[in-house]
């Protein structure tokens, strides 16, 4: 049984005595104790089912490729602001963005954005939580979800009444004197919980990207060892060196030694090889052009960039950046299909993981801003082209007779349903003046 279970089912206690959890002053009102009843069940925890440290060091720390699509996704993902969108309108349709004072939390949104894609792409899940009013990051290894039913601790944690009853922030890192910091226990309304890829085998907890890549992580740390062998092996693949028969072998220890003294690491590159007693030396294998790194390298780099969902363009990697791909339709292109298929939708679950801080008002709920972003702007024809379309698309709808409030959500939002009509018919369906019928003068006949 693990340290923490122990604490759970022998050491619940709520105000930070001897082996419990710590509820610090800043957090008043939190009726933990409704939430477990005596005790928490311990077969309910979850934790990042990778080791978060591994993928610091061996994948992001040690891997350029690696480096460049988390910081592919990052970056751009760090530049959205957050607004208040009203939901409930009359329609259906969403309304259009707007400030309250609710967002000053939020107001820099910068830093705290690069914090939870990183810890996505490393760990599946990111971690925050209000302290003096102030976000503080949660590292993603030190927390653990308890599930289960509230004031049941002898409830199924699979069972369908089954919620996160908690989260437990537990660092594992000791101090000056070798203590830990106690656990602290925070309560679901005081956490949010950014995991964009769901784990199929869990319930709450989410999955990095890197998961099903490792291989491919692998597979290019490999390569990249191999070359760097490669050049410390006089930068030619591997010598054979056939030695006369007759030789002992106390001297064939002594000419492998003076050999690779002589020959051996990149230094020696491309100088001329001496060699005596009977010795012959062939090259066997291939260089580097004939075994095709290239190719072989460059396939498992683009299948990491493919998880990542940023593609090779966007990464900048060897084959986004060549031939066809080059051209500046591609580019836009893959831009877009970045935007639409991995920024949005983590945009989205950002806004509803921080939704809880933001305090909006009843019928709005947080949302993203993203029009600002010169990543994601098209170039300046498009851009032209896109305004000349609304301003057409408000002119002709204002002069229908549809009002002009509504017309501005409708082109913003792209929703007809947005549109209400004042009841005022455009001119041209208005019936004219008809012409008076002349008065019978005599002798017209009827």
């Amino acid at each position: 049984m693990s340290g923490l279970s122990k604490i759970l089912k022998h050491g619940l206690s709520f105000g930070g005595g001897s082996g419990g959890f710590k509820q610090p002053p800043f957090w008043p009102g939190d009726d933990l104790a409704a939430r477990f009843g005596r005790s928490a069940p311990v077969n309910a925890e979850e934790r990042i089912e990778s080791s978060f440290e591994d993928y610091v060091h061996k994948a992001y720390k040690a891997n350029g490729i690696v480096f460049a699509c988390v910081t592919a996704r990052m970056l751009p993902f760090s530049e959205a602001l957050f607004r208040y969108q009203e939901m409930n309108t009359e329609d259906g349709a969403p309304g259009p963005l707007s400030y309250g004072p609710g967002l000053a939390p939020l107001d820099k949104p910068g830093r705290l954005l690069t914090r939870m894609e990183q810890d996505n792409s490393l760990a599946g899940n990111s971690y925050h939580t209000m302290v003096n009013g102030k976000l503080r990051h949660l590292r993603p290894d030190w927390v653990t979800t308890i599930t289960g039913v509230p004031g049941d601790p002898d409830a199924s944690p699979f069972g369908l009444e089954a919620e996160i009853l908690s989260y437990i922030y537990h660092p594992t890192t000791r101090n000056k004197s070798g203590r830990r910091p106690d656990p602290v226990l925070l309560t679901p309304a005081r956490v949010s919980h950014y995991a964009p890829i769901p784990d199929p085998e869990a319930q709450w907890r989410g999955m990095s990207w890197l998961t099903p890549v490792l291989n491919e992580i692998q597979g290019d740390q490999a390569i990249t060892n191999h070359k760097k062998k490669f050049f410390r092996n006089g930068a030619t693949s591997n010598f054979v060196v056939t030695y006369d028969p007759n030789l002992s072998p106390a001297h064939f220890a002594e000419y492998v030694e003076l050999f690779n003294a002589a020959h051996a690491g990149s230094d020696s590159a491309y100088k001329t090889i001496h060699l005596g007693g009977g010795a012959d030396a062939k090259m066997a294998g291939a260089d580097l052009k004939n075994l095709d790194f290239k190719a072989v390298q460059g396939a498992g780099e683009t299948r990491i960039a493919a998880a990542a969902g940023v593609g090779s363009i966007i990464a900048r990697l060897s084959e986004g950046l060549q031939g066809s791909a080059l051209n500046s339709g591609n580019y836009n292109s893959a831009k877009r299909q970045y935007a639409d298929m991995t920024l949005r939708p983590l945009w989205r679950n950002a806004a509803e993981a921080l939704e809880k801080f933001s305090s909006p008002a009843p019928g709005y709920g947080l949302w993203y801003a993203y029009k600002h972003i010169d990543f994601l702007q098209e170039d300046a024809k498009d851009a032209a082209e896109i305004f000349n379309l609304e301003a057409t698309s408000t002119r002709t709808l204002t002069d229908s007779g549809f009002d002009p409030e509504s017309v501005k959500v409708a082109v913003s939002t792209q929703s007809v349903m947005a549109l209400k009509h004042t009841g005022r018919p455009s001119v041209q369906l208005q019936e004219g003046p008809q012409p008076l019928t002349p008065a019978p003068t005599n002798g017209d006949t009827a």
